[in-house]
């Protein structure tokens, strides 16, 4: 069935990330520990599945710019100025996901503090 087998692939491309690239095995771990945080954290219900989807979008994001740097360093390893930008770019798109999740957490402790 084409449904098992793309959960295969996915599983097989997550594994394989898991090993080899160290900011997805960080963003992984602050993940874990998102998850009974956000019990903690979290307000209500919705608020804590969005803190936890928070930490899956994080990764989806990483996910992508490894996939961008991969095939970069595929088409030519030599670092041209064009492919670095592009790499930058990538490593930008992760930073301003990691931003918006810095925000929604942030909002999150503040109002389960009383503030705001």
């Amino acid at each position: 069935m084409k449904l098992v087998r793309s959960t295969e692939n996915s599983f097989a491309g997550l594994a394989h990330a898991l090993k080899t690239e160290r900011a997805l095995q960080m963003e992984v771990a602050v993940l874990v520990a998102f998850v009974p945080l956000s019990l903690v954290v979290g307000t209500d219900l919705w608020q804590r599945a969005v803190l936890i989807a928070s930490g899956f979008f994080v990764l989806s994001v990483e996910l992508l710019n490894t996939c961008v740097e991969k095939l970069c360093d595929h088409v030519t390893p030599v670092l041209h100025p064009e492919v670095k930008v592009v790499k930058d770019m990538g490593s930008a798109a992760v930073f301003c996901s990691l931003l918006a999740v810095g925000l929604l957490w942030l909002a999150a402790v503040l109002a389960r503090l009383g503030i705001g």
